[in-house]
Parts: structure tokens; sequence; C-alpha cells
């Protein structure tokens, strides 16, 4: 019996069960080890513009604190349940523990869709919910960060709503902040920088040619419009792109920079182009190099799996391939190479952990040093990755969990039953 339910949940558990089974893990510890240690549901009322009364529900689910604070993003959706918010919290715990990092996975949201919302009521939205999370949360407790529907004006204002509460500046609370406000140069690029660093990675060792490689696209946020950039900057075509509005292909080439332009003027890739519009389901499957899916979970199933073209399929989003699909991934690993989504997009939470430590000590870095140490850590992760895979003659993804999951349940056994 579990408060916890839902698809995205469900995919979670399913994935941890292939891990505990492939470890042999005791029946006994697989609770303690899957289930959050805490899960927050707060009200967040608000005054519309109209002068009218709005409440909207917030979540914060926090896996475990064994190996330090919990950390992970606040996603603003219409979709955002209890359920989604502890599945990603869970993966969050393996992706730190795969590259190293002293944290437990966390996450948050509200389920509100963010562009129902004038500038002023979600500034007031914000503040709420971290005023309600205020007991619950600390620069050693658990640190926020952006997610889906959130940006870095929004962790400013998480960040000066808990600095007013303790009476000074906590720059430590959360990541992906403004530069200005004490965040980090390179945090905003850090993750999609770190998938096309993991492609190319790939598409050397596969004898790919940067200057002849394709790749499309699925989600043109934060993550997959910077991963196109970076792919482009490297010789790389983008053939198609996508966005909840629509789904974009020519097979010359995409020019990445003039999307960006439109989707900062506009907010989304709609009306960029009525003639090179095509089926965003179909996208997935065109032929390309690389496939990068950074919009949401459960984007690829079995049927689509069986369709993939691509020789590289690169996870910029938590969860984008269901557990019926891995078994058709699988099966496909000498044409396909996955990524697997704790390791390709954990650039983000890497250089959130840089934004962290910059804040505690009060001393910053360039930009070149936090993107080599990025980098670093995303190899060195890699490289293990791969080794298990080999060594093993398992699938990336599990190799990747197992690793995760393995460093997770060392620190638990060797603290014992508290934490």
């Amino acid at each position: 019996m579990t408060v916890y339910s839902g698809p995205v949940f469900d995919m979670a558990a399913n994935q941890f069960g292939v891990i505990a089974d492939y470890l042999a893990i005791p029946a006994d510890e697989r609770d303690r080890l899957l289930l959050p240690k805490r899960a927050v549901v707060v009200s967040c009322p608000i005054h519309r513009d109209d002068g009218s009364t709005a409440v909207f529900e917030g979540y914060r689910v926090q896996h475990h604190l064994t190996l330090g604070p919990t950390k992970g993003g606040t996603r603003f959706a219409a979709s955002v349940d209890l359920g989604e918010v502890a599945a990603l919290a869970i993966w969050m715990s393996w992706k730190c523990a795969l590259v190293g990092l002293p944290y437990g996975g966390a996450k948050g949201g509200i389920g509100v869709d963010p562009s129902s919302l004038s500038a002023h009521e979600l500034e007031s939205l914000s503040r709420r919910y971290m005023q309600e999370m205020i007991p619950f949360v600390g620069p050693h407790i658990d640190v926020m960060a952006p997610d889906m529907g959130t940006n870095e004006q929004v962790m400013a204002w998480f960040m000066d709503t808990y600095s007013m509460y303790q009476g000074r500046t906590v720059t430590e609370i959360v990541t992906g902040k403004p530069v200005s406000a004490g965040g980090t140069l390179g945090r905003r690029e850090a993750t999609g920088r770190g998938v096309a660093h993991l492609a190319k990675r790939v598409m050397t060792e596969r004898s790919i040619g940067l200057n002849t490689a394709t790749a499309v696209i699925q989600g043109f946020g934060n993550v997959g419009s910077i991963a196109a950039a970076e792919l482009q900057a490297m010789g790389v075509t983008i053939v198609a792109v996508s966005d909840h509005t629509c789904a974009l292909h020519r097979q010359a080439g995409l020019d990445v920079a003039d999307l960006m332009r439109h989707v900062a003027k506009h907010g989304s890739l709609l009306g960029y182009s009525e003639e090179l519009q095509c089926d965003p389901v179909s996208m997935l499957t065109l032929p390309c190099d690389v496939l990068v899916p950074a919009a949401t979970e459960r984007v690829i199933d079995a049927s689509i799996a069986g369709k993939l073209q691509c020789r590289i399929l690169a996870e910029g989003a938590n969860g984008p391939t269901t557990p019926d699909a891995d078994l058709v991934l699988e099966k496909r690993q000498d044409e396909i190479f996955l990524i697997p989504d704790i390791l390709c997009n954990a650039g983000g939470v890497v250089v959130s952990y840089f934004e962290w430590v910059q804040d505690l000590q009060q001393l910053f870095w360039e930009e070149e040093e936090v993107t080599r140490r990025e980098y670093q850590i995303l190899n060195r992760a890699f490289d293990q990755m791969a080794s298990r895979a080999k060594r093993d003659k398992i699938f990336n993804r599990t190799a990747a969990m197992a690793i995760g999951v393995e460093r997770v349940r060392a620190g638990k056994i060797t603290r014992g039953l508290f934490p």
C-alpha cells in the first residue's frame, strides 16, 4: 500500500525492480531503497489579478538523505502530481550517485500551467510555494533547482523568499539562479551541453563524422535548444525539432539560432514555418544519427522503439523511454547506442552542485573551469557505465542504474537504519 501512483511512478518502480533483481537485493531491503523518505503536499493560495483567490497544490518529495542533502528541480506544469514528483526524485537519486555527487534525490512542483499566469501571479505563486516549503528545506537539507515551467527568475524569487525568512541572504538554498543573484556561469547551458558532449563522444567512438551527421531534437526548451545549438556548432546538421506546439523538418538542415530567436520572441516554435511542419510522432522515427528526446516522460513506447532509425539515443529528458520500449532497445543494442537519462542529462545537476559549492565558499569559477569539470565528471561516469555494461553484457540503462543503486545501498548499509 502506497500513496504514490500513476504511470510515471509505476515506470520508476518497474525500472528499480529490474535493477534489484540484477543486483539480487533481498526483498526486505527493496522498499527502503525505493520509497521516498519524505513527501510534502501543500496548498498555495494566491490573489489573482482580477481580485479572486485561487489555490494550487504544491509538492516536494525527498527520496533519501543518506549521502547528503537532497537535490532536485521544481516543475510547474498542469500534469504534476505526487506520483510523478516521487518518480523524478527517485531517478535523481540514482543520477546523483552515478556521477558521484554528495546528494540524495528530490523533486518538487505545482499543478499549474504557467502560461495561464500573469507575471505578477507567477511571482506570487513562486513565493508562496517557497514560503510553504521553508520548514522542510535548507542548504544542507534540500536544495531546489529549476525544471520544466520554471527558470532563473523563479529561482531568484525562491532564494529571496527564503532569505527574507532567515534575515540574511542565503544564495545556497537554490541553484539555477541568475549570475547576478549568486548563480554560476554555465548553469543554464549545462544540461544541453552535457547531452551534446556525450553524443559527440559516442559519435567519435563509433566513427560517425560530425560534419556528415544528422540529429533530431524533440523538445525545444532549455535542454533541447542548447543541445541543438551545441551539436550544430560541432558540425552536426539538425534536420528536425519540435516542442508542444509543432514539429519542423528540413532535411538540408534547420537554422538553430534563428529558431531560438523565434522562440525567445513568440514563446514557442508555432508560426515559424507552415511548410516545414511535420507530424511530431513520426519525427521521432526519422533517419538520423542522433535522436535527442528532451521533452517529457514516456514519449518512446515499444511501438516507436521498434521503428527508430537513429544510431544514438541521447535521453535529454527524464524518463522518455518506457520499460516496454527498453525491452525492444535492448535487442537493438548493436544498432542503437543508448545514453540513458540519468547520465545523459546529468550535466545540469553536476553544475548545480558546482553552484552550491561556490555559494557556500563565496568563491566563483570562470565558465571554462565549470565546463571542463562538468565534462570530466560526465566522462568518468560514462566510462564506468560502459565498462559495467561490457563486463556483465547488460543494457546501458541497467549498468548506469545499477551503479547508482549500489552506491545508495552501500551508504544505507554503512550508516544503518536511520538516514
